[in-house]
């Protein structure tokens, strides 16, 4: 299950889940929206680790709400004393804390992604050096030239050509890519195959075929239009409360769940069942556009 936060009274339909704003400090576009002591243009920032924590708040205790990918952009707000950085996600909008040494500033703009589960970055075009890197699925990459079956990125890294595809290129079909991640392990946040969510992995999926997503259940929620159960089909989306699902037929679906701790392949009437019975009956059906 998913859980989300919830907008605050004072800001009526703002959410803070996509807005940066506190009683302290907010995002300058916000200024006339919202009340605080001080407004700040965002610094743009690149993630350099292979992934990073977003977290609620600034320490590595903090719940884990989604996770920045390598060679994603932020807009840094503020930076503390104690190494964490307030920001905002360009992708998908989402604030939170980062860890201030897993940013760096921005390089050339990327041209590839990862197009692999995940792939390993090499200081040579030698695959028996040690790598130096391992980039998830969806991590992005400013590729500057070819040698043979790598892909030498602008940072001096190899990358195994097969692994990459295009920035602007899009897989054909989002249920396939999810399939992909079956057996990785459940992870509250999650956004890679370390460790993945239900919404997480919706998102990954779908953006991987050039459909925009936002990152949390409930946002999800909202894509596409209504369907009735009994036309389930594959692509449609299956909502619970705090949970979401992918039908890939009429009968079975994918999903990153906490019952098997992993991404699995269930039987849709099986899932409704054991879900009803923790208390939680089918919220809706959505069909995103063909």
């Amino acid at each position: 299950m998913r859980c989300w936060r919830s907008a605050t009274d004072n800001v009526g339909t703002l959410d803070p889940r996509l807005n940066a704003f506190r009683p302290d400090l907010a995002a300058s576009h916000l200024r006339g929206k919202v009340e605080a002591a001080r407004f700040v243009d965002g610094t743009a920032c690149s993630v350099l680790d292979a992934q990073a924590p977003l977290r609620r708040e600034p320490s590595p205790d903090a719940a884990l709400d989604t996770e920045a990918l390598y060679g994603e952009t932020v807009a840094v707000y503020e930076t503390n004393d104690e190494g964490w950085v307030w920001a905002q996600l360009v992708a998908d909008g989402y604030v939170g804390w980062l860890p201030a040494n897993a940013l760096g500033r921005p390089g050339p703009a990327a041209t590839h992604k990862v197009a692999a589960l995940r792939t390993l970055a090499f200081v040579r075009p030698d695959i028996k050096t040690p790598p130096v890197s391992t980039l998830p699925f969806g991590a992005r990459v400013s590729v500057a030239k070819e040698d043979a079956a790598f892909a030498v990125t602008t940072a001096g890294w190899f990358l195994p050509r097969r692994h990459l595809m295009a920035l602007d290129a899009s897989e054909s079909d989002f249920v396939a890519v999810a399939e992909r991640f079956v057996g990785t392990p459940y992870l509250w946040g999650g956004k890679s195959n370390l460790g993945i969510d239900c919404s997480g992995l919706v998102q990954v999926s779908l953006q991987a075929a050039g459909i925009a997503c936002p990152r949390d259940s409930d946002m999800q929620a909202a894509l596409g239009t209504t369907v009735a159960l009994d036309a389930l089909r594959r692509g449609d989306l299956i909502f619970w409360k705090g949970h979401v699902a992918i039908a890939r037929d009429a009968t079975s679906i994918v999903h990153a769940n906490a019952f098997q701790m992993a991404v699995a392949i269930e039987a849709v009437a099986e899932a409704i069942a054991r879900i009803k019975a923790g208390g939680s009956e089918v919220a809706s059906v959505r069909r995103l556009p063909a």
